[in-house]
């Protein structure tokens, strides 16, 4: 373990997280601003290194005194060029973000990669990967997000373009995905995909408890646990179905990767058990030479909101 301290930045929707973290994966001071994702491209970076510059002082460092800053944002990101290509919901556009951030904090080395791959590599060396060096994570939230580690490297295909695990196809002809096409692992294992499901099991069951709770309460990701929980048949339907699509894209990974580790996240992954237990069974029973291999490890992730920042520093960590 190094003595260096290094930058983490993860860039979401609504706010931009940040923390000094150690050689150990350890946040020392966290802190986190809003932000305006229609503002210029060039204003939005002002504002990170305004937020690097508070991490400094809070903590009582020097620019110097920094081995690196790492950068998590969603969006197509070219890592090797330090470039963000286009993010759909924040205002970058071909924006050089390695290059503008060194320049506008000081601190010139600057890394940056897709917000879900940092994720994933956070998680696998300091979270529920446990170190190990070959892991896929995905992530159940909004859609489906993905990250591969292989020999303790992020795996992010030619222009860091790969590692779009949501866009498999598990259906043919099946569902529509957002990015406009059918039966894509997104849109069934993503929490949007369990709330379809769960509102076409209402239409189907009106006179379900799952029914009812959704007349009540509406329907999100938790609604049909909540029934599930007290005994709904209706929900408990629901609940296999989906996690036999969740289980089909992890087979589907871990045949190709054969990870150590499957690391699921998301706000889904806070079902603990009721969706571990099933995926490690449905993992083991179904991955080719199954018998013969070792097994793959199916674990919820345990980083919670600090795994991008954890896991953009680590984008540092060799240099």
């Amino acid at each position: 373990m190094d003595d260096k301290k290094y930058i983490g930045i993860d860039i979401g929707g609504m706010s931009i997280k940040g923390g000094v973290v150690d050689g150990g994966g350890r946040i020392l001071y966290k802190s986190a601003i809003t932000i305006e994702p229609c503002k210029p491209d060039s204003e939005i970076l002002s504002d990170i290194a305004g937020l690097v510059k508070s991490l400094l002082e809070a903590t009582g460092l020097d620019k110097e005194d920094v081995a690196g800053i790492g950068v998590g944002c969603p969006g197509s990101v070219y890592d090797e060029k330090g470039v963000v290509r286009y993010s759909c919901n924040i205002n970058f556009r071909n924006t050089p973000m390695a290059e503008m951030l060194s320049k506008l904090s000081g601190i010139p080395n600057v890394k940056i990669s897709n917000d879900a791959n940092c994720a994933a590599l956070g998680e696998t060396l300091f979270g529920a990967g446990n170190g190990a060096q070959n892991s896929v994570m995905i992530t159940l939230g909004t859609g489906v997000g993905t990250g591969i580690v292989v020999n303790g490297k992020l795996l992010t295909g030619n222009c860091s373009a790969g590692a779009e695990g949501g866009h498999i196809t598990i259906n043919m002809g099946g569902r529509m995905c957002g990015c406009g096409k059918k039966g894509h692992f997104e849109a069934y294992a993503s929490a949007t995909g369990l709330i379809a499901q769960t509102s076409e099991a209402c239409a189907k069951h009106p006179d379900s408890l799952l029914a009812k709770i959704a007349a009540q309460d509406g329907i999100n990701g938790k609604t049909v646990f909540i029934a599930a929980k007290q005994g709904d048949k209706v929900a408990k339907a629901v609940i296999k179905r989906y996690l036999n699509y969740v289980g089909t894209g992890l087979v589907i990974f871990a045949n190709i990767f054969f990870p150590e580790v499957i690391i699921v996240g998301g706000g889904i992954s806070n079902e603990g058990d009721t969706i571990i237990k099933p995926l490690s069974k449905y993992v083991a029973k179904n991955i080719y030479g199954a018998e013969y291999n070792p097994p793959i490890k199916v674990v919820a992730a345990t980083l919670r909101n600090d795994a991008g920042v954890v896991g953009a520093a680590a984008l540092c960590f060799d240099d």
